[in-house]
């Protein structure tokens, strides 16, 4: 495994999690009656310093399918927490005009490279054209000297 599992880490991410995901409305049990769920998540918040008492908690009152969902959003904190680390692997972000982005994802589509890829082409390329008009604009000074 690339990343590293730290297990009080991992199991506050996830107490975090079904409190966030609580708070905006779904339901984070595998009960359906309402005074039930709020019993058990009022016992999920008193666990937030007990891992293991989190990881028994999901495992006896998630759904199967709550635990999947649950387990990928965890993999991809990990994943984010662990690239933030290094300055190379951490994301950037850039705010683009909706037809800049549709012109963008467009152009990288047709060369069949993702959006970085095609910003880091884009900017090659026009650095090579101003690469090429320096070589012309001597070219034609050093033509025009020697005609004189």
């Amino acid at each position: 495994m690339r990343y590293q599992k730290l297990e009080s880490q991992e199991a506050n991410w996830k107490w975090k999690y079904l409190l966030k995901k609580y708070r905006e409305g779904e339901n984070i049990t595998k009960h359906e009656e309402q005074s039930l769920v709020e019993l058990k998540v009022q016992l999920l918040t008193t666990l937030q310093n007990s891992p293991a008492e989190i990881e028994q908690w999901i495992k006896s009152e998630m759904t199967a399918e709550q635990r999947k969902k649950m387990r990928q959003s965890i993999r991809a904190r990990r994943k984010r927490f662990f690239n933030a680390e290094k300055l190379s692997t951490r994301k950037k972000s850039i705010d683009l005009e909706y037809a800049s982005w549709l012109s963008l994802s467009k152009y990288a589509k047709s060369q069949g490279i993702t959006l970085s890829e095609a910003v880091n082409q884009l900017i090659d390329e026009v650095e090579n054209q101003d690469i090429y008009r320096e070589q012309i604009a001597k070219m034609k000074s050093s033509i025009s000297e020697l005609l004189k």
